[in-house]
C-alpha cells in the first residue's frame, strides 16, 4: 500500500535552514500588499510578462517550444494556434486564467486535477483529462544514450483512488493546520509529482497546482514574476531534487526537506525579484523597460536577447528603442541580418 509523504508530515523535523526559508516567505507576503498597491500601470505590464514567461517556461521544460515571434501572440490570444505545440502554449495560459480569475474558492479535488490537465494540454488530445490507462516509467538519458527507470509511478489502476486519497489527506490537514500550510503545499505537489496520473503533462499540471495552493495561502507573487522561470532557470537542480526525494517514497521512507527547501528557495526569489521591479520602476512605459534590459546587458547581445527579456514588449518596441539608443550613441550595431549583434559603448 502506499505510503505518501503527506501522511508523514507530523513528525518531521525541521531543520534551521528550513526554517529560516520558511520565515522569510512569510515575511515576503507580509509585505505584499503594500507593494502590490504601487505603480499599477508597472503591475499590469508585469502581469502580461509573467504569463507569457509562465506559459513558455512550463511548456519548454517539458521540451514543447514554439517561433519566438508566435510566442506573444499566441499567449495573448492575438493569434490562432496553428500546431499541438501552440495549443498547449495556449493552454496553459487558458489554465492560468481560469486559476488567477476564480471567483468561488477552487476546491483541491480530483476533478480540479483533471480540469487543469484538460485546460494545459490545450484540450484537443484524446488524453486531455484523462487519467492514465497504462502504467508509466520516468526514464533518464545519460550523455552516452543509455536508459535508466529513475522512477516508477504509480500503477494506473491505482490512479483514481491515490489522487482522491491524496485530496483528501491535503484537505484534512489543512483543517487541523498543524503543519505549515506552505509546507503542505509542498508536499501535496511533489506526491502529485510521484503519482504521476497521466501520461503526459504531470509537469504543466504540477506548477498549476503550485501556483493554485500559493494564491489560496495568500502567496500572489506568481501573478507579477513567473516562477515557472526561476523553475527553468534551474532546471538541473529541480531534476536532481525530485530524484533525490523520491527515493523509497513507495515504501514511506523518501526524505521531503530537500524539496521543500528547493520550492521555498524558488518562491523567496520570486519575491526577491518582485521587490526588485517595483523599487526600481520609475516610468510604466514599455521603453522604460526595454531601455533598462538593454543598458543591463554586458557584452555583445541580439535583438531575440532583448525580446526574449522583456516577452511583454513587441519587437518593434525593441528596434524602435535600439535606434533610439544608436542615435544617442549608447549602443552600436555590428553586421546585419541574422549576424546582427549590439553592444553597449563604454
Amino acid at each position: 500500500m502506499l505510503k505518501p509523504t503527506i501522511d508523514r508530515l507530523r513528525p518531521t523535523e525541521l531543520p534551521i535552514g528550513t526554517a529560516w526559508l520558511l520565515a522569510d516567505c512569510m515575511e515576503a507576503r507580509g509585505k505584499q500588499d503594500l507593494w502590490t498597491r504601487q505603480k499599477p500601470a508597472v503591475l499590469d505590464m508585469l502581469r502580461e510578462q509573467a504569463i507569457i514567461q509562465s506559459a513558455e517556461s512550463s511548456n519548454r521544460i517539458e521540451g514543447v517550444t514554439v517561433p519566438r515571434e508566435r510566442l506573444r501572440p499566441v499567449v495573448l490570444g492575438h493569434a490562432k494556434p496553428q500546431d499541438r505545440s501552440e495549443e498547449e502554449l495556449a493552454g496553459y495560459r487558458k489554465a492560468l486564467d481560469w486559476v488567477f480569475g476564480h471567483k468561488a474558492p477552487i476546491p483541491i479535488s480530483p476533478k480540479t486535477i483533471v480540469h487543469l490537465h484538460a485546460l494545459a494540454q490545450g484540450g484537443s488530445s484524446g488524453e486531455a483529462g484523462k487519467w492514465k490507462e497504462r502504467d508509466n516509467e520516468i526514464i533518464e538519458f545519460s550523455g552516452a544514450g543509455e536508459r535508466r527507470v529513475r522512477f516508477k509511478p504509480t500503477p494506473a489502476k491505482d490512479v483514481p483512488l491515490a489522487v482522491e486519497r491524496l485530496c483528501g489527506r491535503y484537505q484534512a490537514e489543512m483543517d487541523d493546520l498543524v503543519t505549515p500550510p506552505l509546507l503542505m503545499a509542498g508536499a501535496f505537489v511533489f506526491d502529485f509529482l510521484c503519482i504521476h496520473p497521466f501520461r503526459d503533462g504531470n509537469g504543466r499540471v504540477s506548477r498549476l497546482l503550485t501556483t493554485l495552493l500559493l494564491q489560496q495561502q495568500g502567496f500572489v507573487v506568481g501573478r507579477f514574476v513567473s516562477l515557472e522561470r526561476l523553475v527553468e532557470e534551474s532546471t538541473a537542480r529541480y531534476y536532481e531534487v525530485l530524484e533525490e526525494c523520491s527515493r523509497h517514497w513507495h515504501e514511506g521512507r523518501n526524505d521531503i526537506v530537500p524539496w521543500w527547501n528547493y520550492l521555498l528557495t524558488i518562491l523567496r526569489r520570486g519575491y526577491q525579484e518582485f521587490e526588485r521591479r517595483i523599487e526600481s520602476a520609475q516610468a510604466p512605459a514599455k521603453a522604460d523597460l526595454v531601455r533598462v534590459a538593454i543598458m543591463n546587458r554586458e557584452g555583445f547581445f541580439t535583438l531575440m536577447d532583448i525580446t526574449s527579456q522583456c516577452p511583454a514588449v513587441s519587437p518593434q518596441m525593441v528596434k524602435k528603442m535600439l535606434a533610439v539608443l544608436k542615435r544617442e550613441n549608447i549602443v552600436q550595431l555590428t553586421g546585419r541580418g541574422r549576424g546582427a549583434r549590439w553592444r553597449r559603448i563604454e
